[in-house]
């Protein structure tokens, strides 16, 4: 494979081109200020639709809106642009979105620029920003010297070297081993012992060997209870800690996770031995417990979406995101419910050995390598109207019988004889919600009742729900849910 860009004279090292915001910048004089989508559009010569797009899918979100129309500001116009810089490799949306992380945005808008002015091919930039989401290294353009090293040959016009596998690996133990530390408390959940032992402990190299070392260990060592019927003997104590690589902390039932206790027993001062470089992952509500240590402060993080706004309520130094598998924020990572601690596994074994490794365990334990969507495919939000006897309520229960009819702001503003205006406010005030971000939310959670319930296609399902197309509903759930009606039915329905 051979970058496109002529070949510099011997000796000569090709000049590496100003950042991708330089010349946004100096065209909108922009320095904290922010562009309406239309102008931002033109800036980054694509569509208004296409900014719509981004933000209807939730790959980016505008600044602000103001006006009836959406602000960008210089952070989403830089993921903008990396949204277009890799829109023709074939990755999905989804995965370009992932490496947004704000620690990293800036370098790979940058280094993407650069692989565009060289001319590089589709197919260039796929594998660069492939080997960049299957990195272990905190800052790969930075620290993985495959990648720098294809970057730099691409700059002098050199063909792209092979990165397929190339990965600095994790820090290993005296047999080569990464180890992790499996800390677990009284109430400990046995799945999620279960399948971190089963998907770290299954990682293979090419030629068969472990790649991980998985023990478990307890604030206090010995018979340790379950929150089954059993109860399991853990030989290791907090003393193994100091020296793994990954530790990873499982939810705790009786006590409880969300007490405010939760650091008592030991667990704490657990917490307080882990090494300031050592990776550390929680499963479900054990995000709980490192947010009372503090060590979700001024980060990312999920939990469980029955737990999830008790999260944001108790911690709000924490970035709660309730609708995501897991969040990786580098060194520490969480996950969402039970299962989730899979997926979780599975990108732990990607970023560390890579997508090959990852995708032999997913098949060996027949789950799959990405799951789509999100947790909010899990939540339950029945239609059902809320009777509060004043301000909209009985127009929003009204609106619940009409779903599969079109209804105007007009429409609904004259049922309450009120202005439009007037009706906007009240429906914010009562349900945080304009009316029809309301009534939208209401359709899709109409269809995801439909999708579960009975085997109605698609379109009739639209009809019903008062979206007129298929085409509109897939857009709407897809955006909502993160998952396409197809793939929510066949996870509910299994068909």
């Amino acid at each position: 494979m051979t970058g496109v860009a002529p070949s510099p004279p011997a000796g000569v090292r090709t000049a590496r081109p100003a950042g991708i915001l330089g010349p946004v910048e100096t065209q909108a004089g922009l320095s904290g200020a922010r562009l309406p989508i239309d102008a931002a559009a033109r800036l980054l010569g694509t569509t208004v639709s296409a900014l719509r797009h981004y933000d209807d899918r939730g790959l980016v979100r505008p600044a602000g809106r103001a006006g009836g129309r959406r602000w960008y500001g210089r952070a989403e116009l830089r993921e903008l642009a990396l949204l277009r810089a890799a829109r023709d490799t074939g990755l999905p949306l989804e995965g370009i979105a992932a490496l947004l992380d704000p620690d990293r945005r800036d370098t790979i808008a940058d280094r993407l620029a650069e692989l565009d002015r060289l001319g590089a091919r589709a197919a260039i930039v796929r594998t660069v920003l492939a080997h960049v989401r299957d990195c272990p290294a905190a800052n790969p353009w930075r620290d993985c010297p495959a990648l720098t090293g294809a970057l730099d040959a691409l700059l002098d016009g050199a063909p792209l070297p092979d990165l397929g596998g190339s990965h600095p690996g994790p820090a290993a133990d005296t047999d080569g081993r990464h180890e992790v530390a499996v800390l677990v408390r009284p109430g400990v959940l046995p799945m999620e012992l279960g399948l971190v032992h089963q998907l770290l402990g299954g990682a293979r190299s090419a030629a068969g060997d472990p790649l991980y070392r998985v023990r478990t260990c307890a604030p206090v060592p010995g018979t340790v209870r379950t929150d089954g019927d059993f109860a399991i003997v853990v030989d290791h104590g907090p003393e193994i800690l100091a020296g793994a690589g990954t530790v990873v902390v499982l939810a705790a039932h009786a006590p409880h996770d969300e007490d405010p206790d939760v650091l008592d027993g030991g667990l704490g001062a657990a917490l307080a031995s882990i090494g300031p470089d050592t990776r550390i992952v929680s499963i479900c509500t054990a995000a709980f417990a490192l947010a009372r240590a503090g060590l979700l402060d001024g980060r990312r993080a999920t939990t469980h979406w029955l737990s999830a706004e008790r999260l944001r309520s108790r911690f709000p130094q924490v970035q709660v995101e309730p609708d995501v598998l897991y969040v990786d924020e580098g060194r520490i990572l969480t996950a969402a419910g039970e299962a989730s601690g899979i997926d979780l596994c599975l990108h732990l074994i990607r970023r560390d050995f890579g997508a090959a490794v990852a995708n032999e365990v997913a098949r060996r334990t027949v789950v799959p390598p990405y799951r789509e969507g999100g947790q909010a495919q899990y939540v339950a939000r029945p239609v059902t109207p809320e009777r509060t006897g004043t301000g909209t309520a009985g127009l929003r229960e009204w609106m619940l019988d009409r779903l599969d009819r079109p209804l105007s702001l007009d429409e609904l503003a004259a049922r309450l004889h009120v202005s439009v205006r007037t009706l906007t406010r009240r429906f914010r005030a009562e349900t945080g919600l304009s009316p029809l971000e309301w009534l939208l939310r209401q359709r899709v959670e109409r269809a995801r009742e439909l999708l579960e319930l009975g085997d109605l296609s698609i379109e009739r399902i639209a009809d019903r729900c008062g979206f007129g197309t298929a085409t509109a509903l897939r857009r709407h759930f897809a955006a909502q849910l993160g998952v396409p009606p197809a793939a929510y039915r066949r996870t509910f329905c299994g068909s």
